[in-house]
C-alpha cells in the first residue's frame, strides 16, 4: 500500500523534472534501525499493574488542566468526562479506551521515498536536536543562533549517514521574525535536504501553514492521504495542556499528521523525585494527550513522549545521562508497548557547556537507554548542548558519528556460517594469527564498525598532526561537510511555488518579535 501511494505522488514537472532526478546528487544514508536485540525491562508486571492503576486514578480524581480551550472542554464532555471550569477529570477506562484507536506504527514519507521512515514497532527513527536558541562552534564559541546557522545544521543533518531525518527546529532562528521564522526554517528542511522533516506548534496558524506547504511539496492529495510530518506536542507538566499546543495539535490530527504527545518532566520540579511516582504522572499526562488526540480525529497517528530528566537539589539545573532518568525510561518504554503505541524518548542529552568528557559520558548513557528502552522516534539524536540550550556544530557531528554504533549494536549477533568463522578457526590452528586468513580477508571491510570523527592513530602520527583533540577535528570535519555538500535536487516547478508561498506568507503581515 505505501509503495502505491509513493506512486501516485507527484506534481508533475515534465522534462525538467526527469533531467532534475537523473542529476540528482544523493550521499549515502542509513535504513532506519530495525532491532534485533531485546529491550531492556526493569519494571516487573506488578509494578506495570501497580503504576497503570494510579495513572488511572490520578486521571479519575485529580484530573488535569486544559485553560483558554472551550472547544476541547466541550470535547471532553462529550466524551463522557468531568469538567469543571478548566479541570478535565477522565473516568477510569474512557482515556485508554480513546487511545485504542492510535495507530501503533505508521510510515513518515519523505520527498525521497528511499528515505521514508517507519516509526513502531522494533524500528528507531533518528533525528537531530531541537529547539536551542543558542549555538556554538570553534570560531565563533556561544552566540544566539540566525538563519544561516539553522541552513548550516540542516545540511549536515542531511549529509549525515546515520541520521534518518531532517528534525525541526534545530535552532532557534534569533534573526528572523518569530512570526515567519517557521516559513524559513520549512523551506530549508524542506530544499536543503530530502529527508523526513517536522512542522511547527508554537501557533496553530503555523501549524496550518505547514501542512500547506507540504502540500506544495507532496501535492494535496498526497497530504490529504499519507503522514509526511511528525511534529512534537509538549505536555506542560504537571497535568497541563496549553491552548497553542493543543490547537497545533488539532491541526495536525485533522489533517492525518503525525504528533509526538511528550510529558516535559524534571523530576523533583515537574514530576515526583521517585520513580515509580513519576512513571505514573507521565503515564496520566500521555493517556489523556493522546486520547484528545483520537477526540480530535480518530486514528491520528501519535508516539507517546517521554522527556525525561532529574534535577541537582543544589543549583536546581537540570541533569542528565543519570541511572534514575534511565529507569525512567526504561519503564516508560514498557508501558509504552503495553499500549501499543511508538515511544519517543532519549536523545544525546548532557549538561555540558562543551563537547567534552563530561558530554560525552552523559550522551553516551542517554543514547544506549534510548536503544536498549525501545525508543522508535529519538529528537536530539545529536547536537544538544549545555542542557538543551545550545546547538553545538562539534558535537552534532561527534554525536551523529556515534549513532553508527547503535546501528551496528541493534544489529545483534549473527550466527550464520560466515560468522560461525570454523573455516578461519582451522585455517590459523594454535599460535598463529587471522589477519591474514581468508575469512578476514573477506570480511573486513565491514566486520567492524568504523568512527569517522575519533582518531586510532599512533602517537607519533598524532602528534606529527598537530595533537588534535575530537573537538577540533569533529570541527574540520564540519567544515569538510559542508565544503562537500550538494542540494538534493528538486522538481524546478515545486521550488518556484514553494518560494512564491514562503514570499506571500511573509509579506502578508509586519514582522513581530514576540
Amino acid at each position: 500500500m505505501a509503495e502505491a501511494a509513493v506512486r501516485k505522488r507527484g506534481r508533475g514537472g515534465g522534462g525538467a523534472a526527469r533531467r532534475a532526478e537523473r542529476s540528482a546528487v544523493s550521499f549515502e544514508t542509513a535504513r532506519f534501525i530495525e532491532r534485533n536485540i531485546p529491550n531492556f525491562e526493569v519494571l516487573t508486571e506488578e509494578a506495570l499493574e501497580l503504576i497503570e492503576y494510579n495513572a488511572e486514578t490520578v486521571l479519575e480524581e485529580i484530573g488535569v488542566n486544559f485553560p483558554d480551550n472551550p472547544l476541547a472542554l466541550q470535547r471532553w464532555r462529550d466524551a463522557g468526562a468531568d469538567v469543571d471550569g478548566d479541570r478535565v477529570r477522565i473516568p477510569r477506562g474512557l482515556a485508554r479506551q480513546l487511545c485504542a484507536t492510535a495507530p501503533s506504527s505508521y510510515v513518515q514519507h519523505a520527498r525521497n521515498p528511499d528515505r521514508n521512515v517507519v516509526v513502531g514497532g522494533k524500528n528507531l527513527v533518528l533525528a537531530p536536536v531541537y529547539g536551542p536558541p543558542f549555538v556554538r562552534d570553534m570560531a565563533g564559541g556561544r552566540r544566539y543562533a540566525t538563519m544561516e546557522d539553522f541552513r548550516k545544521f540542516v545540511k549536515l543533518g542531511y549529509m549525515s549517514k546515520w541520521l534518518h531525518h531532517s528534525g525541526g527546529t534545530v535552532c532557534e532562528p534569533t534573526d528572523v521574525a518569530v512570526n515567519k521564522r517557521h516559513l524559513d526554517m520549512l523551506h530549508a528542511h524542506m530544499t536543503l535536504s530530502d529527508k523526513p522533516f517536522m512542522g511547527s506548534v508554537t501557533e496553530p496558524s503555523r501549524a496550518r501553514d505547514s501542512v500547506e506547504m507540504c502540500e506544495v511539496l507532496f501535492g494535496k492529495d498526497f497530504v490529504a492521504e499519507n503522514t509526511v510530518m511528525t511534529s512534537l506536542i509538549n505536555i506542560n507538566s504537571p497535568m497541563t495542556f496549553d491552548d497553542v499546543m493543543m490547537g497545533a495539535l488539532d491541526v495536525y490530527a485533522q489533517a492525518n499528521q503525525a504528533c509526538i504527545i511528550s510529558p516535559f518532566i524534571v523530576g523533583g520540579a515537574m514530576a515526583p523525585v521517585s520513580v515509580a511516582g513519576t512513571l505514573t504522572q507521565v503515564l496520566a499526562e500521555v493517556l489523556a494527550g493522546i486520547a484528545y488526540s483520537q477526540l480530535c480525529k480518530k486514528g491520528a497517528p501519535v508516539i507517546m513522549g517521554a522527556f525525561v530528566t532529574s534535577i541537582d537539589m543544589n543549583s536546581g539545573a537540570p541533569t542528565f545521562g543519570t541511572p534514575e532518568a534511565s529507569h525512567i525510561t526504561y519503564g516508560a518504554g514498557q508501558l509504552a508497548r503495553r499500549l501499543g503505541l511508538p515511544f519517543r524518548s532519549a536523545g544525546s542529552f548532557c549538561g555540558s557547556k562543551l563537547p567534552d568528557a563530561q558530554a560525552a559520558y552523559e550522551t553516551a548513557n542517554s543514547l544506549n537507554m534510548g536503544l536498549l528502552s525501545g525508543v522508535n522516534f529519538m529528537l536530539h539524536a545529536c547536537g544538544w548542548l549545555e542542557g538543551g540550550l545550545v546547538s553545538s556544530f562539534e558535537k552534532f557531528v561527534m554525536d551523529a558519528d556515534q549513532l553508527g554504533a547503535l546501528h551496528h549494536f541493534a544489529a545483534g549477533v549473527q550466527v550464520d556460517e560466515n560468522a560461525q568463522a570454523m573455516d578461519a578457526i582451522r585455517e590459523v590452528e594454535p599460535g598463529g594469527h587471522y589477519l591474514g586468513c581468508a575469512h578476514t580477508q573477506a570480511n573486513f571491510k565491514s566486520a567492524f564498525w568504523k568512527s569517522d570523527v575519533l582518531d586510532y592513530k599512533p602517537y607519533e602520527t598524532w602528534e606529527d598532526e598537530g595533537g588534535r583533540d575530537t573537538m577540533t577535528l569533529a570541527s574540520r570535519r564540519v567544515e569538510k561537510m559542508l565544503a562537500d555538500y550538494q542540494q538534493p535536487t528538486m522538481d524546478p516547478a515545486t521550488r518556484e511555488a514553494l518560494g512564491a508561498f514562503v514570499a506571500t506568507k511573509k509579506a502578508a503581515e509586519p514582522d513581530s518579535f514576540m
